[in-house]
């Protein structure tokens, strides 16, 4: 069924405070520190899983946004996210954040994987803009001096991928067993733009003003290509394949405009206007199932590799195409948000253990873990971010 806006806006405000959140401030809190590592699809926590850094920065800028949006009811757990990524990730030694700890908060690996840097850098940023907290600044302020200074390939322009615990180079430097052992990718570049967005926020330094103007400015020459995200690279920026992820494409689409807002360069933000409204447009056109949600991944000439419907696709479907809607007026654009958003409201979301499922098959119907790996709730991936933040920036986008 479809809604107006302000339904919509009632229907989203419902879905995360009555089941994103809950579900993460009750069943996945650890009263010992931090938060379970997974849950799986009936939502039985298992309570000894690894603990991501990734997943726990993400809590604690879920957390801080939710504090910050939404009021002081959030911000008990907010401060117990911060003091876990402050206390149990962040490398007293040599500085950074660890990419995945035990159940104990012990080190299982110690590399220095750069997503999870930015991904930090954003976590500690919110908290502080939220807060005030001047700890939380200064951590995430080290942490974009660690990734200057460390990861930025001053030769051909942006950032190498990992680097092992003392910052010197890896063999292996992929994000996950699923990607390319690449020097260079789209997802580290656009989540480390995000970051330094976020910091931009409470911080105008002017070194990172200057490192994210050059930033945007790659992304859009290195990286967006025609309407879609180029995803691995040499450290020539040589593409590696010509898959499409139409998740971050839609993703990267309104990401772009935002850093580009937030900077505040002229000329920056009608490149990546214009650049976000052609992704949009070829999400819209090539990605979309007839059920209004989003396939996860094709090659180059548009054939499907995973017809899978993952959560967070869907999730920043929702915020990609209300953010072309708001820039072109077409009308193809809204009803895009209002059909994505019937297919979370009545498919994706789990109404009997609260979140979201973690992928459906391509006729909607959630997996299972025997079907699949990645079926679950919680895990090293899954966590409220994708979908806790498409709620939040729809609030805001729908009110005005």
């Amino acid at each position: 069924m479809a809604v107006d806006d302000k339904g919509m806006r009632a229907e989203i405000l419902r879905e995360l405070t009555e089941n994103i959140l809950p579900f993460w401030q009750g069943r996945m809190r650890d009263p010992k520190g931090g938060f379970f590592g997974a849950a799986d699809c009936d939502g039985i926590v298992d309570k000894g899983a690894p603990r991501a850094s990734v997943v726990n920065a993400r809590i604690l800028w879920t957390f801080a946004t939710a504090t910050r949006v939404l009021g002081a009811n959030y911000r008990a757990t907010a401060d117990w996210a911060f003091e876990y990524l402050r206390t149990r990730f962040v490398d007293g030694e040599h500085g950074g954040v660890y990419w995945l700890l035990d159940a104990e908060g012990r080190p299982l690996s110690d590399r220095k994987q750069i997503y999870a840097q930015a991904f930090a850098i954003y976590a500690f940023a919110e908290y502080a803009r939220a807060t005030g907290n001047r700890d939380s600044l200064g951590l995430a302020i080290d942490l974009f001096r660690l990734i200057e200074k460390h990861a930025a390939d001053g030769r051909s322009g942006g950032y190498i991928e990992a680097l092992d615990r003392v910052w010197q180079p890896l063999d292996d430097m992929r994000l996950s067993t699923k990607d390319l052992n690449s020097p260079k990718s789209m997802n580290t570049h656009l989540h480390i733009m995000e970051a330094y967005t976020n910091l931009l926020r409470i911080w105008r330094d002017p070194s990172l003003v200057a490192r994210q103007a050059e930033l945007i400015a790659v992304t859009l020459d290195r990286i967006v290509d025609g309407g879609h995200f180029k995803l691995f690279f040499d450290m020539d920026w040589r593409s590696l394949n010509d898959h499409i992820s139409y998740g971050h494409d839609i993703e990267g689409s309104w990401l772009l405009v935002e850093a580009a807002e937030v900077l505040g360069d002229p000329a920056l933000i009608a490149r990546a206007r214009q650049a976000a409204i052609l992704m949009a447009n070829r999400t819209l056109i090539e990605g979309r199932d007839r059920d209004g949600s989003l396939h996860y991944e094709a090659h180059g000439d548009g054939q499907l590799i995973d017809a899978h419907k993952h959560w967070w696709p869907q999730a920043e479907a929702l915020v990609g195409f209300q953010n072309a809607f708001e820039m072109t007026g077409n009308l193809a654009f809204r009803d895009a948000v209002r059909d994505v958003w019937a297919f979370i409201r009545d498919k994706v979301a789990d109404r009997e253990h609260g979140e979201w499922h973690a992928k459906l098959t391509p006729d909607g119907r959630p997996t299972t873990a025997a079907e699949d790996a990645d079926a679950c709730l919680a895990g090293p991936w899954k966590c409220p971010y994708h979908n806790g933040r498409a709620c939040f920036e729809m609030l805001e986008r729908l009110e005005k």
